[in-house]
């Protein structure tokens, strides 16, 4: 999506139907109502348009005054073999962009049922120097920088091509990351130049491992921003006369929250989950939000507990406010937003649609359906999973749900 914005002023982006999927290619993890929220909250799009056909038309393109079609360079086929492009490719409107490196869907389906962990990452700084990872020096030097290199490519505006998030990586002890049991403000390390908070914006701090970031976070997040707008807006605001004074003094009018999302590490998340959470890397993972448009900021390594020390320490100030979402996927024995709750500035989003879509659902999705997940990936060439794989799997997430349930209890 990154890519097509490059090629053009506006992205639509054409979301296919659970039906259609299912039929041509094999069973969605996501609903098509979860898929259109990702696609809504992606910076780089600037429509979407639900139950596009699978084979797409001059006519539908036509209908919504697209000049071209771009999709990977990548084979997509429809049930019967043939190329679903091939009507817009016939007529010279078809344009190819490089497959984004990294995962697939297949490869997080295979994490999740063989409970892999070599996808952690022990280190960020450390793998994007080349110092951590796999292959030679040179092997792990090239990936380090292909990665830095993705990351400022994700910190873009929503055109693609300006200076949009900043990026920063928070660095300090184990157990400051981990828990409540040590407080320290640590140090901030700038990653990647964006725009900083303009004149009259609230700072806004929210953190989280954003595992499968999916319509749990997404609506999360869009709240957060909704209900900042909303107290905002009573304070004039949206009023034609601050509207004039922004521009006149920015050059352009802007929003009334500056978001930043701590992301935690690997290991800090697999403390408190086990398993072989999360199925996403923390570089993984901070993509995700960091193309997500309610965010302004992302902060790697931030610690799980955001103590006072740590949140008046942050890059831009301390923050005005803290949000934390209506649940909790993580077992913990202790509140974490203790710090943040005797400053006078926690805040909790109510309850919504897709607030138990985590990723612990996904994967409970995954294992329901695994016999055609299963079959999708013979189809593609792919190994299956064996059927003791699949039962470890669900004895670890057994194992999980009972640690759960004891920090539950000694919690009340």
């Amino acid at each position: 999506m990154l890519q097509a914005r490059r090629l053009g002023k506006e992205l639509l982006v054409g979301i296919h139907s659970d039906e259609a999927i299912l039929e041509n290619k094999g069973p969605t993890v996501m609903t098509l109502k979860e898929r259109v929220s990702a696609v809504d909250a992606c910076r780089w799009s600037t429509l979407s348009v639900p139950y596009a056909p699978y084979v797409t038309s001059l006519p539908w393109i036509s209908h919504y005054g697209c000049q071209y079609v771009v999709h990977g360079d990548d084979i997509s086929s429809d049930s019967s073999g043939e190329d679903c492009y091939r009507y817009v490719k016939a007529a010279g409107r078809f344009l190819v962009v490089k497959r984004t490196p990294g995962i697939s869907t297949t490869d997080l389906v295979g994490r999740m049922l063989l409970c892999t962990k070599g996808h952690f990452i022990k280190s960020l700084i450390g793998t994007l120097e080349g110092h951590e990872g796999f292959g030679t020096t040179e092997e792990r030097r090239t990936a380090g920088q292909d990665m830095k290199q993705r990351i400022r490519d994700y910190a873009t505006d929503e055109t693609g091509l300006k200076p949009g998030a900043g990026v920063w990586s928070w660095g300090g002890s184990k157990s400051a990351m981990e828990d409540h049991t040590t407080e320290e403000a640590g140090s901030h390390s700038k990653m990647v130049d964006g725009k900083n908070p303009r004149s009259g914006q609230r700072i806004i701090y929210v953190d989280g491992g954003f595992d499968l970031f999916s319509s749990g976070h997404i609506e999360f997040l869009r709240q957060v921003l909704n209900v900042e707008e909303a107290l905002c807006r009573k304070h004039g605001w949206y009023e034609s006369d601050a509207t004039k004074r922004r521009i006149a003094e920015a050059g352009e009018d802007y929003g009334p929250a500056f978001i930043i999302a701590g992301v935690h590490d690997d290991e800090v998340i697999n403390h408190w989950k086990g398993v072989n959470y999360p199925i996403m890397n923390i570089f993984e993972r901070g993509l995700c939000v960091l193309q997500c448009r309610y965010i302004n900021s992302v902060i790697f390594s931030a610690p799980f507990t955001p103590t006072k020390m740590y949140l008046t320490h942050l890059p831009y100030g301390t923050p005005d406010a803290v949000y934390h979402g209506p649940t909790s996927f993580m077992p913990l024995t202790y509140d974490p937003y203790t710090a943040p709750r005797e400053m006078g500035i926690f805040h909790e989003v109510d309850q919504h649609e897709f607030q138990n879509v985590n990723a612990g659902e996904i994967v409970q999705r995954i294992m329901r359906s695994r016999a055609l997940y299963e079959e999708r990936q013979r189809a593609k060439g792919e190994k299956a999973v064996g059927e003791e794989a699949v039962r470890r799997r669900e004895m670890l997430e057994r194992e999980a749900k009972v640690l759960e349930g004891k920090a539950l209890a000694a919690r009340s």
